[in-house]
């Protein structure tokens, strides 16, 4: 299995699929790891492009690392992955926290090896409400998972899948496939890389990294997601990035690239091929 080192020595896995074609890189949603992205990589690989999905630092296949579970690192991990692969011209494309890690790289690291950025369901610009972002959710909505997480994260897991991920409050129709590859790939993540890693989706302030952006970006959203609500994500982040084209995914929820995967892929297809 392909690796890639790490600036403090951590092994990140990847996947690498397809050859010629420009390149694409999926960055996947906590718990979760490069499996989620596994429809889309290939539809992709199949259509022409170089698919590459990674495991963020502490989920699936990577290092286990007692540090470094914060969205500076996850940032600089890619970098390592982008110029180990010396990859250019290059797509990035972010669901959940995987859409905070892409545009956290690009505040970090600059666009001069990205043509476009897309973010799905994506957490930026900042989840947790502040005194200067009264959009966001209350720290008890993340306290709540951090308490599942640390009593019986097997049993949180499964509260999400078959809740908010997939749409509990207006449940929506999901196989229960979908669900046990959830649960799989969150039971695969450190049990402290999961902890720490609701810190980093949710307290982390990417406004700064959405105002740096200076590629064509698609922002995708549905607006039922109970996880990262329209409102306070996809709406307000296509608001700040500069040219930002939103498409609204309207009934749909958080789990766009598993309930949504052909109208998905086909706008992803579109605007990577535009």
């Amino acid at each position: 299995m392909p690796y890639v080192t790490a600036d403090d020595g951590a092994k990140i896995f990847y996947k690498d699929w397809g050859t010629d074609g420009s390149p694409v890189l999926l960055s996947h949603g906590w718990p979760l790891n490069s499996d989620a992205w596994e429809a889309a990589a290939l539809f992709l690989a199949e259509h022409g492009h170089r698919a590459i999905a990674h495991d963020r630092r502490g989920h699936g296949r990577s290092s286990q690392t007692w540090h470094g579970n914060e969205m500076d690192t996850y940032a600089d991990d890619l970098a390592c992955l982008i110029e180990h692969l010396d990859l250019r011209d290059l797509t990035l494309v972010g669901h959940s926290t995987g859409g905070g890690e892409v545009v956290h790289y690009i505040g970090r690291h600059g666009s001069a090896r990205v043509s476009k950025v897309v973010l799905v369901s994506a957490v930026p610009p900042l989840m947790l409400r502040t005194d200067d972002n009264p959009e966001g959710l209350p720290i008890e909505t993340f306290d709540e998972i951090r308490a599942g997480e640390a009593a019986n994260r097997s049993q949180l897991y499964r509260n999400l899948a078959d809740g908010p991920f997939f749409g509990h409050n207006r449940r929506h129709d999901v196989d229960q496939g979908f669900r046990d590859a959830f649960w799989l790939q969150s039971m695969a993540c450190g049990h402290r890389a999961a902890y720490e890693c609701i810190a980093a989706f949710s307290a982390t302030d990417f406004r700064p990294d959405l105002a740096k952006i200076d590629v064509p970006t698609l922002v995708v959203h549905g607006d039922d997601d109970q996880i990262v609500p329209f409102e306070v994500g996809g709406k307000r982040s296509a608001e700040m990035i500069d040219g930002a084209v939103l498409k609204v995914y309207e009934g749909s929820g958080h789990a766009l690239p598993d309930t949504d995967r052909d109208r998905l892929h086909a706008d992803l297809l579109a605007f990577i091929d535009a």
